[in-house]
């Protein structure tokens, strides 16, 4: 007979938009692992019934509250796997992938991803682990790279960025234009040595 496996599922979806509906992005992420985790229950694997779900949180950092729960309860010995729907949900950061996978090797604990194949315990799974994650660190670093272009591009074309425009203005078709009463106000305090 196997061993009884503990396994638990972490979902997290990036913004909240859709977390509303009856059935969103975390309900079809745990859908998927938790099929993924009845196809193994002939390696004794068992589907805890604690999820941890982090809605409108970046994958960009550690700090998030269902993760922050995954991670003490890894330590306290309440698991054995984590399953998750893409390796990205769980961090979008190598250098944060890392401390993860630290965490887990230290409390014997393995990782699958449901949608891309990995096992964690071999130097083969460790190195296609860390190439994607490499790979998803770098569409993040590009992504944000032409936000950040558009947004200088559209500022050099005068365009308003964003924000409260300052006193005296008013903004029209993402521009500023003159607010004739406000800046006579404007005027009027500067006059008086304000």
């Amino acid at each position: 007979m196997n061993k009884k496996i503990r396994c638990t599922i972490y979902t997290r979806k990036s913004h909240e938009e859709g977390l509303e509906q009856a059935f969103n992005s975390l309900d079809a992420q745990r859908l998927a692992a938790e099929s993924y985790i009845a196809s193994q229950q002939h390696e004794g694997w068992v589907a805890l019934s604690k999820s941890y779900d982090d809605g409108g949180y970046s994958g960009r950092t550690l700090n998030r509250p269902a993760l922050q729960e995954l991670f003490q309860d890894i330590e306290n010995g309440l698991v054995d796997c984590v399953v998750v729907y893409k390796i990205d949900r769980l961090s979008r950061s190598l250098v944060d992938f890392s401390k993860i996978v630290e965490l887990f090797d230290k409390h014997q604990v393995t990782f699958v991803a449901v949608t891309q194949s990995f096992n964690t315990s071999s130097s083969m799974g460790r190195l296609m682990l860390n190439v994607l994650l490499s790979f998803a660190q770098y569409e993040r670093e590009l992504t944000g790279e032409r936000i950040r272009d558009k947004f200088a591009a559209s500022k050099k074309k005068g365009m308003w960025m964003g924000g409260n425009p300052p006193l005296g203005y008013d903004i029209c078709d993402r521009k500023l234009v003159i607010n004739v009463e406000e800046a006579k106000l404007i005027r009027h305090i500067s006059l008086a040595g304000f």
